[in-house]
């Protein structure tokens, strides 16, 4: 396991949140960086030679940078954690599905209305709950029976969807009419290595 790994973040960040949250499930040797965004840190050309989007997260691992939360959890798992992520075809697809959700729906959803109420961001904040309120429902239906979003056991899948969803409410999204997206957010937070997100600002909803 290598000891290099370093976590360019930010400790509001979900995206960041995400990739210190598989670091520590999976057991990964790792270094949290933080980024000072207001100070505009991530402006800098130091940062900006890691990813010349200036975004976080970035890791470092050795001579190999990587940007883009989930692809940084692809390369995590792949590299250090392998049952984190199917080794079959139809399970790898099934896992992509939820990344792809998690960087689309949950973005525009969940995440996009915290990003107003708590960042102050010029969104559209009915759209962004419509878009939460669709995203969960599906979430919903899927994790009827199940404890986890694909197969038995938990997935960067669920590593990925976890952040913004389990901090909806600061965005005045409730998740009390999901119970089993809510169940599946305690099956995570049970975990070993379990590493919450702070809480930046409860809403009106629970």
């Amino acid at each position: 396991m290598s000891n290099s790994i370093r976590i360019h973040s930010f400790p509001l960040s979900g995206h960041a949140h995400r990739v210190e949250l598989f670091a520590n499930l999976a057991g990964i040797a790792h270094e949290v960086i933080n980024v000072d965004l207001a100070s505009g840190a991530n402006k800098h050309s130091e940062f900006l030679a890691l990813n010349p989007l200036g975004q976080i997260p970035v890791i470092e691992d050795g001579d190999t940078v990587i940007a883009d939360s989930n692809a940084i959890l692809v390369y995590l798992a792949r590299k250090y954690a392998p049952s984190y992520i199917p080794h079959d075809p139809v399970g790898e697809a099934e896992v992509q599905k939820f990344l792809t959700l998690a960087a689309g729906e949950i973005a525009f959803g969940p995440a996009a209305a915290r990003l107003i109420t708590v960042f102050n961001a010029s969104l559209d904040a009915d759209f962004a709950k419509e878009t939460a309120t669709k995203v969960l429902s599906k979430l919903e239906a899927h994790l009827d029976n199940r404890e986890f979003l694909v197969g038995d056991n938990p997935t960067i899948a669920d590593v990925a969807i976890y952040s913004y969803v389990a901090h909806a409410p600061e965005g005045n999204v409730s998740l009390a009419p999901y119970p089993n997206v809510r169940r599946l957010l305690v099956n995570i937070e049970t975990l070993e290595g379990f590493k919450p997100m702070p809480i930046t600002k409860v809403g009106l909803a629970a």
